[in-house]
């Protein structure tokens, strides 16, 4: 049986940075378990799984249009050093809440006197990705 929209998929996977670095991975653990389309992969890292069979290996070069997008600068705010009522770190990932009240990560970038630079891209952001997979089971979903 082939990948198609309608699998659930057992694989194991990697994700690593351009220069090799391992961002992610299961190889050499439990292999992960997912229904195409249910949320679990990018978009992207599903349709590349499309005509894999069990056994099947591949590797895929990943653009961060493909991935997690373009690092946005817009996305990089100043905030009142007031505003944190706890000690901070640069590079210390922060909860906030949006205006609907969701969570939103954001990672203390650099820290003044009276403000603080937060950085709301995703720490994957700008990066292009190698992802890596090997097929361990395909069912109907």
């Amino acid at each position: 049986m082939t990948i198609n929209e309608q699998s659930r998929i057992t694989l194991h996977f990697e994700l690593a940075l351009e220069d090799g670095q391992i961002i992610d991975s299961n190889f050499g653990a439990n292999a992960a378990q997912f229904t195409y389309g249910d949320g679990s992969l990018l978009p992207e890292f599903e349709a590349v799984l499309v005509g894999m069979s069990v056994g099947d290996e591949a590797s895929f070069t990943m653009t961060p249009e493909k991935a997690f997008g373009a690092r946005n600068p817009s996305n990089v705010q100043t905030m009142a050093r007031s505003q944190f009522g706890m000690d901070i770190e640069e590079g210390m990932v922060v909860s906030f809440a949006d205006s609907a009240k969701n969570e939103l990560p954001g990672v203390i970038k650099s820290i003044g006197d009276s403000q603080v630079e937060v950085d709301f891209n995703h720490p994957l952001a700008g990066q292009t990705l190698t992802y890596r997979v090997k097929i361990v089971a395909v069912e109907e979903a």
